[in-house]
């Protein structure tokens, strides 16, 4: 893993926060730099420490979500929006399940695709796509996808703490609905969002953050994250949290503002 943290690395820009240091920095990387830092902590104090938290319960869910899905059969997986790959990733997750698991990370930041090419250099079955996810046939289309996944065979199709930043103009529900059309019987879709109806206010603090960052945070209300799973079968525990979907229900536990859940394509 690069170390970034004297903030020098040619081509970056390491002035303005990145949504994906951000993250990287409440997983406890080291890829991020003192921008990313900032902001990532000013969010922390707005959460008063839930979003660390949360981030991480969300990465559990991300790997169990995976793994769940390799045994049952699922042998590919599609990451879009994924940036940067750098700890308890898709296909180490996806790998320790099924050894020969193939994955395709998709990016539309270069500098972000330029690092993960770096970091997944010698890593057999996994590629990564420089790509919008909110332009569907070009990311189904990219080489890395076409070469590496097989669209007769079921992909688990993962949009994990991303179609919050994807704004309501560019109509997300029709675009995870085009992704949805392309896919195999028995393909599954993982999904996490942020939900507006938690924490409101805090929430509205914390897109104040985002505005200078690479890109802009929207939370949504319950109803609609459970639209993207129109078509799907959503599978137990339902669209929940993401302590309870990973087996905690305790009632006086702590209540985050992420949703998360599975879906099965059903023949």
């Amino acid at each position: 893993m690069t170390d970034f943290s004297d903030g020098t690395a040619a081509g970056l820009d390491t002035g303005s926060p990145n949504v994906a240091r951000m993250y990287d920095y409440w997983l406890g990387g080291k890829d991020n730099f003192a921008a990313d830092r900032e902001a990532a902590q000013r969010v922390v104090d707005i959460s008063e420490g839930r979003v660390v938290r949360g981030v991480r319960l969300n990465r559990a869910f991300l790997r169990g979500a995976v793994r769940a899905a390799a045994e049952a059969g699922v042998r590919q997986f599609l990451d879009l929006g994924s940036g940067l790959p750098t700890r308890e990733n898709v296909h180490e997750a996806a790998a320790a399940a099924v050894p020969d698991a193939r994955t395709v990370y998709v990016d539309y930041d270069p500098v972000v695709c330029a690092h993960g090419r770096a970091l997944l250099a010698g890593t057999s079955n996994v590629g990564f796509a420089e790509a919008d996810l909110r332009r569907p046939d070009e990311v189904l289309g990219h080489p890395a996808v076409r070469d590496l996944l097989d669209p007769s065979e079921p992909v688990a199709l993962l949009l994990v703490s991303v179609l919050h930043f994807v704004a309501d103009e560019d109509d997300p529900h029709a675009l995870v609905a085009r992704y949805r059309d392309a896919l195999a019987p028995g393909s599954r879709l993982i999904l996490s969002h942020l939900a507006s109806d938690a924490f409101p206010e805090r929430m509205a603090q914390a897109e104040q953050v985002y505005e200078g960052a690479s890109a802009r945070l929207g939370a949504r209300p319950s109803a609609e994250i459970r639209r993207f799973f129109d078509g799907f079968a959503l599978l137990p525990p339902g669209l929940t949290g993401p302590r309870e979907w990973l087996g905690d229900t305790d009632p006086e536990g702590e209540r985050f503002a992420g949703l998360v859940g599975t879906g099965e394509l059903r023949g």
